[in-house]
């Protein structure tokens, strides 16, 4: 997976969506969530296990969010999601979801994330932690 974009699949339910069966705008937010949570997972990166031994949180800090096309009920999508910068204490992916048939651009987003202790102080990634993300940074031309 190396400098690759990471795909994690969602499927459209009935809790999804408003009552014309289209998705509620801010549910994309937790598709992009759940796909940066499995992200980190295939590296080994367990969101409470990092808070148990290294004492920090990520935390949402700022999102810039396009949307170009609806979901509706039932639809299959894949978020796609790709680290792009790690400095400090943050972390910048970007993501996209597309919907699979017929394959079209739902939503793009940069999404960035800081590095925080529990009590909300900002705090520098671990060494560890940021070795395992850097050999996972996206080359420029494919951010």
């Amino acid at each position: 997976m190396t400098g690759m974009k990471f795909t994690f699949p969602v499927r459209i339910y009935y809790e999804d969506t408003d009552h014309g069966g289209v998705v509620y705008h801010a549910n994309y937010l937790k598709f992009m969530e759940r796909a940066r949570t499995e992200f980190l997972r295939t590296l080994g990166l367990e969101l409470d296990a990092l808070d148990a031994e290294h004492g920090i949180l990520f935390a949402l800090s700022e999102a810039q969010v396009c949307f170009r096309r609806p979901a509706l009920f039932n639809d299959l999508l894949v978020v796609e999601t790709g680290l792009t910068r790690l400095a400090g204490a943050r972390m910048e992916f970007v993501q996209r979801i597309w919907r699979q048939q017929p394959r079209s651009l739902l939503v793009e987003a940069d999404i960035r994330l800081a590095c925080i202790e529990r009590s909300g102080r900002v705090r520098r990634i671990p060494r560890p932690v940021a070795t395992a993300l850097r050999s996972h940074l996206l080359p420029e031309e494919q951010a």
